[in-house]
């Protein structure tokens, strides 16, 4: 095992651990970031999704060796206070309904935002379908990011 150096959430961590060793049981089991899903383990369903450099990773694949030297941000760290405009309007439009993929959803959304302050409904729709809700939610979900829009261009 190697101690390896990670900055998530802002903060630096050391965790003593196999290089190859999935980016997700990193932040769950040796962090305690347990708002990061496991869902599938294949990358397919995207609740696993975090942040690297502000791009949306499926932590279920990637190496955590991989990482070093990246800002890796989790739902915890995407706002200390849950007052993140998604996370207002996720609230808002009560997107949930069971939550478990809320977190790759949220963080999914964070990534398109980053990349494109003003995406049009097809890539708001190409971006969240890669996020698989069992339940449903994805019209409260494209609701909820035009209501994060449209706030963030009156402000």
């Amino acid at each position: 095992m190697a101690k390896l150096k990670l900055k998530v959430n802002g903060k630096v961590y050391e965790p003593d651990v196999e290089g190859d060793m999935p980016l997700l049981w990193v932040l769950r089991d040796y962090l305690g970031l347990t708002g990061t899903k496991f869902g599938c383990g294949i990358a397919i369903c995207g609740a696993c999704t975090v942040l690297i450099d502000g791009k949306a990773v499926r932590s279920c694949i990637i190496p955590v060796v991989n990482t070093t030297g990246q800002e890796i941000t989790t739902i915890e760290g995407l706002d200390l206070d849950n007052n993140h405009p998604l996370q207002k309007a996720w609230v808002a439009e009560q997107v949930p309904q069971c939550g478990y993929c809320q977190s790759g959803q949220l963080m999914a959304a964070a990534a398109l935002l980053n990349r494109n302050p003003a995406p049009s409904e097809n890539e708001v729709e190409a971006e969240m379908n890669g996020i698989m809700c069992r339940c449903g939610t994805y019209p409260r979900i494209k609701k909820a990011i035009k209501s994060t829009l449209k706030s963030l261009t009156n402000e």
